[in-house]
């Protein structure tokens, strides 16, 4: 069974420069990749700590991150970033 992504506000505006600085393709990789199964390994993944506690983290490139949340119980894995490093 897949899962459902959803987007909020930050990651929808996000998502136009990841298209202007040319890594649309890569997000769109990794999005599938979470609607497949957002714990598979490889590419790593890292738990995040702090006011990001309990979301989750894939690398984009050196400086960019894709940010997101899984909630499994409703089968939704929420994308809360996808630009900067955590910013």
């Amino acid at each position: 069974m897949s899962w459902r992504v959803l987007y909020t506000r930050q990651a929808q505006k996000d998502a136009k420069r990841l298209a202007a600085a040319g890594l649309k393709e890569k997000a769109q990789g990794l999005v599938r990749l979470l609607e497949e199964d957002p714990f598979q390994s490889p590419p790593p993944y890292e738990k995040l700590v702090g006011d990001l506690s309990g979301a989750f983290s894939r690398r984009l490139n050196i400086q960019h991150r894709l940010v997101y949340q899984v909630l499994e119980e409703e089968h939704i894995v929420k994308v809360l970033r996808m630009w900067t490093h955590y910013g």
